[in-house]
């Protein structure tokens, strides 16, 4: 199984994210307590109890100190059987990492780390309105290798508004530089509820460059590959097979626990959603109650999810897994939409297994639900 642990707290808003967070920690220390209570009580959630991945995500989980971090882990470990090669990755900010607290994590069991970098270029940073500066950005890839963190994931945002592709080539460059084994490169995405979403209703500024994103996605994928990344999934890149495994489970439908406020939990069943308020979520939790909601997913739901996460990957969808899950009425049903995607070069059939082209990889998720079944 694959663990998911939702720390909803930052330093300060990004003006890009609506994941769900809050920049007031008071409470910090009660919600690692609840998350750590909300861990037993789902122990049973899944058949097995052998966890193969462990992920802290957020919202920024590197804002936990040393005993609320010991807590979860002495939670996990008493709780559920871990592998003794299980990933655990924590996503961090390159703020929050300096030598004492590289070796704090490294002593606790994380093994690997996923930096929001972002950008290397110090405007962009500022716009982003992203803590950390652009000297920080880099100096703390190389901090955490010397405390002995090898397998390192950094984030980068592309299609920022820019004159031209230079300052992502030298994001690129100084990413090649720091030899890091994994890196997430993500659109640059205007949500309504965020800053940059009310700055847009506001026309405080323009609207992404689709053309912009299309050509940086193109030279990020050029960039990449040349460097020997492979491109395992649409936005991830990875050297040496060193793929985010947890991540991987998501893309294959694995079942997993997710825990703390807002966080999902899927079992081949249903999907459940923990309520996206940390005052509630304390509240339910302190009463031994579950604050979710629950989604039984029907054949077309597990079809279309498989297809939306699958095409995305470099495993592609197994068309008997299709067929499976759509009660045997995929192919019936999209037979001729595949045959056309296929003469214009977007996806092919290898071995009983859809997948996308380069070319389709541009616009994966509207090939995906193309194909959805109702």
């Amino acid at each position: 199984m694959h663990l998911y642990i939702h720390i909803p707290f930052c330093r300060q808003a990004c003006h890009y994210c609506d994941f769900h967070f809050s920049t007031n920690t008071k409470n910090k220390r009660a919600i690692v307590e609840a998350i750590a209570k909300e861990i037993v009580l789902r122990k049973d959630y899944l058949d097995s109890n052998n966890i193969e991945t462990i992920y802290f995500g957020g919202g920024t989980p590197s804002l936990l100190d040393t005993s609320e971090l010991d807590l979860l882990l002495n939670t996990i470990y008493s709780n559920f059987t871990v592998n003794p090669t299980a990933e655990i990755t924590l996503e961090a900010n390159p703020d929050d990492l300096d030598p004492q607290k590289l070796v704090q994590l490294k002593n606790a069991g994380i093994n690997r780390l996923s930096i929001g970098i972002q950008s290397f270029h110090e405007p962009h940073l500022k716009f982003l309105n992203r803590v950390h500066d652009a000297y920080e950005a880099g100096s703390c890839v190389k901090i955490a290798q010397d405390a002995g963190i090898n397998n390192i994931s950094i984030d980068l945002i592309y299609a920022i508004p820019a004159p031209d592709h230079s300052i992502l080539n030298l994001d690129m460059q100084k990413a090649f530089d720091l030899d890091v084994s994994h890196i997430s490169a993500y659109c640059l995405t205007i949500e309504p509820q965020t800053a940059f979403g009310s700055w847009l209703k506001k026309k405080k500024i323009k609207p992404i460059d689709e053309e912009f994103a299309a050509q940086q996605f193109e030279i990020l994928i050029a960039g990449l590959s040349e460097k020997g990344y492979e491109q395992y999934e649409i936005s991830n890149f990875a050297r040496n097979a060193q793929y985010s495994n947890h991540n991987s489970a998501y893309w294959k439908q694995r079942p997993y626990l997710g825990v703390g406020p807002s966080a999902h939990s899927y079992n081949r069943v249903s999907r459940e959603y923990n309520i996206s308020n940390n005052a509630q979520y304390l509240s339910a939790i302190q009463q031994n109650t579950i604050p979710s909601t629950i989604e039984i997913l029907s054949a077309a739901d597990q079809t279309n999810e498989y297809l939306l996460t699958g095409l995305r990957t470099k495993w592609g969808c197994e068309l008997s897994t299709l067929e499976q899950l759509s009660g045997y009425q995929f192919q019936e049903r999209n037979r001729a939409e595949i045959s056309e995607m296929a003469q214009k070069g977007w996806l092919y059939t290898d071995n009983g297994t859809i997948l996308l082209t380069r070319a389709g990889k541009l616009f994966a998720d509207r090939l995906a639900s193309e194909l959805f079944i109702d």
